[in-house]
């Protein structure tokens, strides 16, 4: 059960420089990674996983829920070198392998590099986390700058065509693909408009990658979270917007990556193997036309 500082009422001023990326080892309090009674059960045994994002957030939380399940784990990311390294930690402190791949997703010849580097690490890639994105919160839509709005495009939903496209090379029958998408593709946000329109992108690429690689066994699926706790909040929102943060849903506060990582472990494992171009919405009550 979620402890008191899941609570958004408690949740102190955050003092992080705004960007697009934020870091976790500024936040007060720190996300929750991976619940203590969440016991692994071989669920990724001998699987190799690359989770882009997975410095940090939901990222991280991914990262070490697939180490605890058997998974060895490469992670894709910026810049934030110090989050990664703790997010190796925690991953080898499961027991399994860390990979670190630090670069800009929004470049195919880094998606490519990637691929090339986890396949000479594992000599293969049996699941591929699409997870990494940014955010700039804008009032109207006068007030969002095009590179900015270009930029967001390039790492939300270019950085999945650029890297599934590698990575599939690599992958066959029985493999999967989960893709982050969010709450906002199927409500919308009126000061995320960019940030949203991606998201819905990212359902769409799910759903349709999903009837193009079903006859070759590969399963696509998704997963939308709601308001979670991640450097994205405290890194591109003000003050007011953090303290209400989650208020809003039925549960009435925000969720932890820890309560969104077992969706991603459910679609990537055989519990999922008969199901393909489906969403899962960890996001704390909201009902959505899916």
């Amino acid at each position: 059960m979620p402890t008191k500082s899941h609570k958004p009422e408690e949740v102190p001023p955050q003092s992080q420089t705004k960007d697009s990326h934020g870091k976790e080892h500024k936040m007060t309090p720190e996300p929750e990674v991976i619940r203590k009674n969440y016991k692994g059960s071989d669920k990724l045994k001998d699987k190799v996983a690359i989770i882009t994002g997975g410095d940090s957030g939901i990222g991280r939380s991914i990262a070490v829920h697939f180490a605890r399940e058997g998974a060895e784990v490469a992670i894709v990311y910026h810049e934030n070198h110090k989050d990664a390294q703790e997010t190796r930690k925690l991953v080898e402190k499961e027991g399994k392998e860390c990979l670190l791949i630090a670069g800009d997703v929004g470049d195919e010849d880094f998606c490519k590099e990637v691929v090339r580097k986890v396949v000479e690490e594992f000599g293969r890639i049996n699941v591929l986390v699409n997870n990494a994105g940014e955010q700039h919160p804008e009032k109207s839509l006068e007030e969002i700058d095009m590179s900015t709005m270009q930029r967001t495009f390039q790492t939300n939903i270019f950085s999945m065509f650029y890297l599934t496209k590698h990575a599939l090379k690599h992958m066959s029958s029985g493999d999967s693909i989960v893709n982050c998408t969010s709450v906002t593709a199927y409500r919308g946000s009126q000061e995320l408009l960019d940030y949203s329109s991606t998201k819905g992108a990212i359902t769409a690429f799910t759903r349709s990658l999903s009837k193009n690689l079903a006859s070759k066994g590969i399963r696509v699926n998704g997963v939308a979270p709601g308001p979670i706790w991640t450097p994205l909040i405290p890194s591109t929102f003000s003050e007011d917007k953090i303290k209400s943060f989650g208020k809003n849903t039925p549960l009435g506060r925000p969720g932890q990556p820890s309560e969104v990582a077992p969706s991603f472990v459910f679609l990537a494992c055989d519990d999922a193997s008969y199901m393909t171009g489906q969403v899962l919405h960890p996001n704390g009550g909201d009902i959505v036309n899916t």
